[in-house]
């Protein structure tokens, strides 16, 4: 399954400097991540959008400058098909930057997507009515009663003014944990840890939070 990286700030952090070690969990991970990876960044009020069927650990990290707002997604393609940029994340409709990890099984929803994750994005979107963390949780309901089973279901998905992120999964939470870091300011929320460091902590499981831009 994939893996996920958000950092928010409200001082301006260079892009690179996350970037890189969030290759390096991707190239070290125990499930291949190497189906592509993408990013959005906000700046100047403006998104920012960049995809590619190329490793994150072999591409040019350098390039995308300083942000306050950062959200990735290295990918893991399910049964290793569909691998076109158009299948990669993050997905944005013009509002919401969008990005899943996870596997459901047997799941009974009509919803437009050629992926499972750009159903989920757009049953959230259809179900929205003005308090996306309300949706979120409709849409979270909604996929468990009409899924035979959910191996994990995380998300992040952000509009520059709020980010929600949920954390759910029913086995291995070594790997389908999300952990985050506060220091001062700068929150970020990673799939795993950046390697070497220990100061993280794991999101509860079955937890939607929401984090002001």
């Amino acid at each position: 399954m994939c893996r996920l990286l958000l950092i928010r700030d409200t001082h301006e952090f260079a892009i690179a400097d996350h970037l890189r070690p969030f290759a390096d969990i991707a190239r070290h991970s125990k499930e291949y991540q190497g189906h592509g990876w993408g990013c959005g960044y906000l700046r100047n009020g403006q998104w920012h959008l960049y995809k590619t069927v190329r490793p994150i650990w072999e591409d040019d990290l350098a390039r995308f400058g300083n942000t306050r707002l950062l959200i990735a997604h290295a990918r893991s393609a399910f049964q290793n098909r569909g691998i076109v940029v158009d299948n990669n994340m993050p997905f944005f409709d013009g509002q919401w930057m969008f990005a899943f990890n996870g596997e459901l099984r047997g799941v009974k929803i009509r919803e437009n997507g050629r992926t499972g994750a750009e159903k989920i994005f757009h049953l959230f979107r259809r179900l929205d009515r003005g308090d996306p963390q309300a949706s979120l949780q409709k849409a979270a309901t909604l996929l468990e009663r009409r899924t035979r089973y959910i191996r994990a279901m995380n998300l992040i998905m952000t509009d520059g003014r709020q980010t929600l992120v949920m954390c759910h999964y029913n086995e291995d939470p070594d790997y389908f944990t999300l952990r985050y870091r506060q220091t001062g300011e700068q929150r970020i929320v990673c799939s795993e840890p950046y390697p070497g460091e220990m100061d993280w902590q794991p999101m509860k499981n079955k937890h939607i939070e929401v984090i002001s831009c």
